[in-house]
């Protein structure tokens, strides 16, 4: 079933704060996978909007690319110490 987001947004422009099973299927894996990632920080932390949780695309992109590469070449560590300030 599609959400509201989905009908009022064209299909040029994806939404920018996804739900945690869309958020799964954006980077290929199931939400149980999704949350041991979120524990053990290969994905961020969700975001709060008056108690709804979603995943910022933007961070789910730059987290996805730093996973390493199946020959384990590519980033590794946690990208997110690397942005803080």
């Amino acid at each position: 079933m599609a959400d509201k987001a989905d009908s009022i947004l064209p299909l040029s422009l994806p939404p920018r704060g996804l739900n945690r099973e869309r958020t799964a299927a954006y980077i290929g894996v199931s939400p149980s996978k999704f949350d041991t990632m979120v524990a053990d920080r290969r994905m961020p932390q969700p975001k709060v909007i008056d108690g709804r949780v979603v995943w910022d695309r933007l961070e789910i992109d730059a987290a996805f690319s730093a996973l390493p590469n199946r020959d384990g070449s590519g980033q590794t560590g946690d990208v997110f110490d690397e942005c803080r300030v």
